[in-house]
């Protein structure tokens, strides 16, 4: 195999891939106008999401976009950081829930092997791929390319996700609850409408995200003491960053429950290729007793379903309300590739 190694790209002349470095400016141009071309599943790698990360968490950090191309066509992209011989994916397992990279259909084998050569080239010793779902393409394509090229690679569970295909209607989605849950769905969901006036509503818009979160981050706090002490003041700053340029990328649909009037539970999602994606929740804890903090998770599904939506993802962790709400079981890995 030929590589030619000039003014920062690597060119693969056996598979005609070359990798070169890219800005977010690229990255975010070749989002909205081609972005088509390539698969980008995750929504944590979308280009918004990585730089708001970026500025929050490594402002000091060079991030690393590494592009193949095949001739003019570009045929996978690896948003990475490179620190001290490690490159990794960007991101923070804190923040976001899974990871992976951008490739082409039919272009993953030829573009891993580019990729790894050329973090060989930049003398790179290991790839830390972080969280994975199981159908990622670094987990279904990456860690083969890389075992078929000799590096070790290593492979453990680190968490475990919940999700829930959509089925056409609600009625549909409840019997797919056990006979116990349907029961306390329905229940719930009486208790609460003789409560008061119950009004569900969706905040979507840049202007109205800044009020939003102000109630948001007010239950935050209140609603559980493990919550209050994660939302430090950078934290804090993130949330607030993070769902202001979501709204502008159109990705944002923010929830809220109020009973006569008044906010009681608050989620924030994303829309994004008919998933939607629970990022997190608060409620006031005055309300527990009416079960709002799940009856707005089961709100908002019945709101995805009308929608057509096709998945509701209820990301990392393993909360009681998941099951309940008819939660299965996606399992993460850690992949590592010892490439030096």
């Amino acid at each position: 195999m030929i590589q030619v190694w000039q003014s920062d790209t690597l060119v693969n002349e056996l598979m005609g891939i070359t990798i070169t470095e890219e800005s977010f400016d690229w990255l975010t141009s070749f989002w909205k106008d081609h972005g088509h071309e390539l698969r980008w599943d995750n929504f944590f790698v979308l280009p918004p999401w990585l730089k708001v990360w970026q500025e929050t968490f490594a402002p000091e950090s060079k991030p690393y976009f590494l592009v193949g191309r095949q001739a003019e066509k570009v045929t996978g992209i690896a948003p990475l950081l490179i620190k001290d011989g490690t490159a990794s994916i960007i991101g923070s397992a804190d923040v976001c829930d899974y990871v992976d990279f951008i490739v082409a259909p039919g272009e993953e084998g030829d573009f891993f092997r580019a990729l790894l050569d050329d973090l060989k080239v930049r003398n790179v010793n290991l790839l830390d791929a972080g969280a994975l779902r199981p159908d990622s393409v670094a987990s279904t394509l990456l860690m083969d390319t890389a075992r078929k090229m000799g590096y070790e690679v290593a492979c453990e569970e680190e968490d475990i996700s919940l999700e829930r295909d959509l089925p056409p209607t609600w009625d549909e989605y409840l019997q797919l609850l056990n006979s116990k849950q349907r029961h306390e769905v329905r229940r719930k969901l009486r208790r609460l409408a003789e409560a008061g006036n119950i009004n569900y509503r969706f905040v979507s818009e840049v202007e109205s995200v800044p009020d939003f979160m102000a109630v948001f981050l007010k239950m935050f706090v209140e609603s559980r003491e493990d919550k209050a002490e994660f939302l430090t003041e950078q934290m804090e700053a993130y949330f607030k960053t993070m769902a202001v340029a979501m709204a502008e990328a159109g990705l944002l649909r923010a929830g809220i429950l109020e009973v006569d009037s008044k906010s009681v539970a608050a989620i924030i999602a994303f829309d994004y290729n008919d998933i939607v994606y629970l990022y997190n929740s608060a409620y006031d804890p005055d309300y527990s007793s009416l079960s709002v903090g799940v009856l707005s998770k089961a709100l908002y599904i019945k709101d995805s379903i009308e929608r057509g939506k096709k998945r509701f993802d209820f990301l990392k962790g393993t909360e009681r309300y998941k099951y309940h709400l008819g939660g299965t079981e996606v399992h993460l890995s850690r992949c590592r590739i010892k490439i030096g």
